[in-house]
């Protein structure tokens, strides 16, 4: 049993698929190319379902919340990371009060990096998810580089909080979870990268490397088993 389907989830499943009787994928959303229960992955033995595991039972059991059920011999969660940052301090500590983590939105931050109380001498990078990851850790480090050498500037405090304030506000109204915050693939697309870039002096992103994005995505999607290959 599988839990999750994003990048790690499917290839981990694919791999186990080749030595296992049976692997199934729980999701909390559809799949990205079918619906509901399926075996139309490539694997007659990897089983998909659009739904999330509701309990387990004394006997091994696991219950889907469509009522539906398995037995496993392991379960693998494929969930992502909960961000966790216990070395900043205790809650009396000034760096605890200026970072926080509710529901996985590490914040306050501008733009996924700076806390505006400690900036610019804390810094973050690699929140962000749903994009082209390490393209976007070298534009973050680029940008923290330049702002730390004198090179760059930051917005003052209060500006760069009013702008963390807007972001929040318009994922509210938009009912985006706070898990969200570091979402990059539910906006604009490159629309992050291409901000970033430009504040590095880089300009924007060039249009193949977009296009080769978009058209890996879509390989992904339809090919699962060899997109990499082609």
């Amino acid at each position: 049993m599988v839990i999750g389907y994003q990048p790690s989830g499917m290839d981990i499943s694919r791999d186990i698929a080749g030595v296992a009787k049976e692997v199934h994928v729980a999701m909390r959303s559809e799949p990205p190319y079918q619906m509901h229960t399926t075996t139309a992955t490539g694997h007659a033995n990897l089983w998909l379902h659009s739904c999330t595991i509701e309990r387990a039972e004394e006997d091994g059991s696991l219950v889907f919340q469509d009522g539906s059920k398995i037995k496993a011999d392991v379960v693998l969660h494929c969930t992502g990371y909960k961000y966790n940052f216990p070395f900043l301090g205790d809650s009396d500590d000034e760096l605890a009060g200026a970072i926080s983590v509710d529901d996985n939105r590490v914040g306050p931050l501008y733009k996924h990096v700076f806390p505006p109380m400690l900036a610019p001498h804390v810094s973050f990078i690699g929140l962000p998810f749903r994009t082209i990851p390490f393209l976007v850790f070298q534009l973050q480090s680029k940008w923290v580089a330049g702002v730390l050498s004198g090179r760059l500037e930051l917005p003052s405090q209060e500006a760069m909080m009013r702008d963390v304030d807007a972001f929040y506000s318009d994922m509210e109204a938009r009912g985006c979870a706070k898990r969200r915050t570091h979402d990059l693939g539910q906006g604009n697309p490159f629309e992050y990268e291409d901000w970033v870039a430009e504040q590095c002096g880089l300009g924007r992103m060039e249009g193949w490397r977009k296009g080769m994005f978009v058209a890996t995505c879509k390989n992904l999607a339809d090919r699962p088993d060899s997109y990499r290959d082609e």
